[in-house]
C-alpha cells in the first residue's frame, strides 16, 4: 500500500531555469529592438540628415538641443533600467562596477583606442584621397555642435554612460545570450555606434568605427563596462575643451 503511495521524486515538476533564462528570445528581442530605435532612433535619423547637409547651412548649436539630447539619454537608461528590472537585474549585472584599477584601465583603453583611430584614420584618409577628388559630406565637430553653452557639462558627463551602458553593455549582453556569439554582439554595437555618427562623414565615422571596436572587444573580453564608461569620458570631454 505504501508503494502505490510512493511519488517518484523523477516525476515532480523541476524549475531548471532562473527567471532572467525564461524570458523568451522574442520578447528579448523586441525590448532590444524598442530600447534601441527608442534610445537612437531620432539620433540616427539626424545623423543620416548630417551626413547629406551642406556645411554652409548648418546652424550654430543652440542650449535647447542640449536639454533635449539630455532628456532623450535619460529616457533610454531609464528605458534600460525597466527593462533589466523585470528580469530582476541591474546595472551591476551588465558591467558597471567601480574598482580603482578601472580608472588606469579606461587611460589604457582611451590612449589605445586614439592610437587605433589615428592609424586607420590616417588609411582611411590615404584610400578616400586617391578614389575621391572631393569631399563626400559630413560635418567638423565645430559645425555639428557650435560653441557648446554651459548645458553641454552635464551633457557630456552623463553621454558616456548612456552609450556604453546602451550600444555596449546592454545590447552586447543581450546578443550574445541570445545567439551564443561574442562576434555578432560585437559587430552589431559596432555598427549601431556608427550609423548614429555619420553625420562626420564616412571617412570620419569609418574611423572612428574602430574606437568602437576597442571598446568592443575589451567588453566581449572582460564583461566590465565602467572602464570603456571612463575612457568614452576622457575622449569626450577632450573634444568639448576643443570646441571651447
Amino acid at each position: 500500500m505504501s508503494d502505490d503511495l510512493t511519488i517518484a521524486t523523477e516525476a515532480l515538476p523541476i524549475e531548471v531555469t532562473p527567471k532572467a533564462e525564461r524570458y523568451s528570445k522574442l520578447r528579448r528581442w523586441l525590448y532590444l529592438f524598442l530600447v534601441l530605435i527608442v534610445s537612437f532612433g531620432l539620433f540616427i535619423w539626424g545623423s543620416i540628415i548630417g551626413l547629406h547637409v551642406q556645411k554652409a547651412t548648418v546652424p550654430d548649436a543652440n542650449s535647447g538641443r542640449w536639454i533635449f539630447a539630455i532628456v532623450q539619454e535619460l529616457v533610454g537608461l531609464l528605458l534600460i533600467w525597466f527593462v533589466l528590472s523585470r528580469r530582476r537585474l541591474r546595472f551591476r549585472d551588465i558591467g558597471l562596477r567601480w574598482s580603482f584599477r578601472d580608472l588606469g584601465i579606461g587611460l589604457v583603453l582611451v590612449v589605445t583606442a586614439y592610437l587605433t583611430y589615428s592609424v586607420f584614420h590616417f588609411f582611411i584618409d590615404l584610400v578616400h584621397q586617391v578614389w575621391f577628388s572631393s569631399v563626400t559630406g559630413g560635418l567638423t565637430a565645430r559645425q555639428a555642435f557650435g560653441h557648446p553653452p554651459i548645458v553641454a557639462i552635464p551633457y557630456i558627463l552623463m553621454n558616456p554612460f548612456f552609450e556604453e551602458l546602451v550600444v555596449r553593455a546592454y545590447l552586447m549582453t543581450e546578443v550574445r545570450e541570445l545567439t551564443g556569439s561574442w562576434t555578432l554582439a560585437a559587430a552589431l554595437s559596432v555598427a549601431v555606434q556608427t550609423s548614429y555618427h555619420l553625420y562626420y562623414g564616412w571617412e570620419e565615422a569609418l574611423s572612428l568605427l574602430f574606437v568602437f571596436l576597442v571598446f568592443s572587444i575589451y567588453y566581449a573580453r572582460t564583461r566590465r563596462a565602467t572602464p570603456i564608461i571612463l575612457a568614452h569620458g576622457i575622449w569626450d570631454v577632450f573634444g568639448l575643451v576643443q570646441l571651447w
